[in-house]
């Protein structure tokens, strides 16, 4: 089948590198406690959040614009990483390099305030940070960049509502939530927030495991801020939980308008995922599982209210032609500036990835689909 590329790409899954000044804004009193940017001992730069020397360093989440033999995990200087990790306007010149129309762009290190034990400087941090990525990053071009801001949905509903409410009227085209919370997402402490997010049209998005408190450890310490090959691998199964809750607790018959978008988990797990959802409600409706609450089928909620961004991933390509559902739900990725990175060569990759899809359906992932969510 002869695919012709897309006039448009949105990449629904780019992040920055919050510079020094990003907490700048929390209040006087909390200054002196927030968080820093210091001298790490491998001669890199990094995020301190409790005044000793940072954790990690930058390195294997600013690879991109580094030559092959010059990538590392770690000991990269501030300034030796692309500008476009934090200043909007390079930004967009970095998306021009990679042909990209509108970038949707997650936090970094500000994901760390969700955890910090002082709840009045995290919750302080993440107003600073919501005002820096709207105001001065998303403020440099609003037209093509999409900023995230950070919802505090651990502190209760009324200051989460209240950041919801404050965010939007600064910009927020979406927003971003923890992909650990306190509570899971199907509790009914979150029926405000997603009466709020249905009515007024802004998606709710998290990204993998990113924000709260791991459940285990393993290889991957995420409170060391410790990034493995085995837990990136895992991580792109993490929406399985909560996609799988939220539609059996009926999230989404009393939400019909909520939209939910996971990021960086790609899609070729999607199919057997759905197949084992509809087994287990044809067995446990039988036997009168009462935790099964829903009557909107799962592929109902597939590309109406779950999205998810995909990469480079080759076996969910080849299955939209049996299951075109997946290219309603799809949303294309360049994850800049990360060591998965596809930047700058995003026209390239969707033009191999692309060869069996028809051109609706390539227009759908490369920018339909993430423009009709994000409101771009």
């Amino acid at each position: 089948m002869s695919t012709v590329l897309p006039q448009r790409i949105i990449s629904a899954d780019c992040h920055i590198n919050e510079p020094p000044h990003v907490f700048d804004g929390v209040p006087e009193k909390l200054k002196a406690r927030a968080p820093k940017m210091l001298r790490g001992a491998d001669g890199g730069d990094g995020w301190s959040f409790d005044g000793a020397p940072p954790k990690r360093t930058f390195g294997i989440e600013a690879t991109a614009g580094r030559a092959a033999g010059d990538k590392k995990m770690s000991g990269l200087r501030f300034d030796e990483i692309l500008p476009g990790n934090h200043q909007g306007k390079a930004h967009v010149e970095d998306m021009d390099k990679d042909g990209i129309d509108v970038s949707v762009v997650y936090p970094a290190y500000a994901a760390q305030a969700y955890v910090m034990p002082d709840r009045e400087l995290g919750v302080a941090c993440m107003r600073s940070y919501n005002d820096w990525m709207l105001g001065e990053f998303q403020g440099a071009s609003p037209r093509r960049i999409v900023g995230l801001p950070l919802l505090p949905v651990d502190d209760g509903m009324e200051i989460c509502l209240a950041e919801f409410d404050r965010c939007v009227r600064a910009g927020a085209k979406a927003i971003l939530i923890p992909g650990l919370p306190v509570r899971p997402y199907h509790d009914r402490y979150y029926e405000p927030l997603y009466a709020r997010a249905s009515e007024s049209g802004i998606p709710l998005t998290f990204h993998r495991t990113f924000g709260g408190r791991a459940q285990e450890a393993d290889w991957d310490n995420i409170a060391d801020l410790q990034i493995t090959a085995g837990g990136t691998v895992w991580r792109f199964f993490s929406a399985v939980r909560i996609f799988t809750y939220l539609v059996y607790a009926g999230v989404f018959d009393r939400h019909p308008n909520l939209k939910i978008v996971a990021a960086e988990v790609n899609f070729g797990w999607l199919p057997f995922w759905l197949q084992t959802m509809d087994q287990n409600v044809a067995v446990r409706s039988e036997l009168k599982d009462a935790t099964l609450q829903q009557t909107k089928s799962p592929v109902e909620c597939m590309g109406t209210n779950l999205f998810v961004t995909v990469l480079d991933d080759a076996v969910g390509f080849d299955l939209v032609a049996s299951h075109p559902w997946l290219a309603d739900c799809a949303m294309w990725s360049s994850d800049y500036p990360h060591s998965v990175t596809l930047w700058p060569r995003s026209r390239q990759i969707l033009e191999g990835l692309a060869k069996n899809l028809r051109q609706d359906q390539l227009d759908k992932i490369a920018f339909g689909n993430a423009a009709r969510v994000y409101g771009v």
